[in-house]
């Protein structure tokens, strides 16, 4: 088993709702060789440098996130997609201790997997930007503020997608199109959607 990280102990002492739940998780990861570390404040496990599964917790549930779910075969039928957007990670979801105990081997041979399918240097194929649907509103926005084309289009893909995903996702055209005036200052600015709340992180 791998050791511990100091730093993850401290974030877990904290956890109020799946402390238990976490520390089984996290003996499942050590347990497949894994290294432990801290990112984005969620305890997260790599292999050579390279993350292979993070733990984290929501208010129904916790949950054990493969990196590269969507390239993992799935006989027993448990990864979830956490939303349709999300492209190459995919969720393990538990409510409780149980659960974990009675999926242990399963989780191991997920994990092995997921270092194997790492160790080929296999990747997601992820969308491309042009995949993804421009709002009409955005468009004609882009065509009537030459700037705004031009600071959008030197984002990175990243962040073009998430602003696209963003803008899309009303169903009315006059919720598009406030999404889009108050958005329209950070994209002029090179900045993401996520960049005022996560300063300095990249999508």
């Amino acid at each position: 088993m791998q050791r511990a990280n100091p730093t993850v102990d401290a974030v877990l002492a904290k956890e109020t709702i799946w402390q238990r739940e976490f520390e089984k998780l996290r003996m499942i990861a050590l347990d497949c060789q894994l290294s432990e570390e801290l990112k984005w404040g969620q305890p997260c496990y790599t292999h050579q440098n390279r993350n292979i599964v993070l733990i984290h917790g929501f208010k129904e549930y916790c949950a054990m996130l493969f990196f590269k779910g969507a390239l993992l075969n799935d006989p027993s039928g448990i990864l979830i997609q956490q939303t349709e957007n999300v492209q190459a990670a995919r969720q393990i979801r538990f409510t409780n201790v149980r659960e974990i105990l009675a999926m242990k081997t399963v989780l191991k041979a997920y994990i092995r997997a997921a270092i194997e399918i790492e160790e080929s240097g296999l990747k997601v194929t992820l969308k491309k930007t042009s995949d993804f649907n421009v709002p009409e509103e955005f468009q004609r926005k882009l065509g009537e503020i030459p700037a705004l084309k031009t600071a959008f289009n030197a984002l990175t893909p990243g962040r073009q997608k998430t602003y696209l995903l963003h803008f899309s996702s009303p169903k009315q055209s006059k919720t598009r199109e406030s999404r889009i005036e108050k958005c329209l200052p950070q994209i002029l600015d090179g900045k993401g959607l996520n960049d005022a709340s996560r300063p300095g992180t990249a999508n």
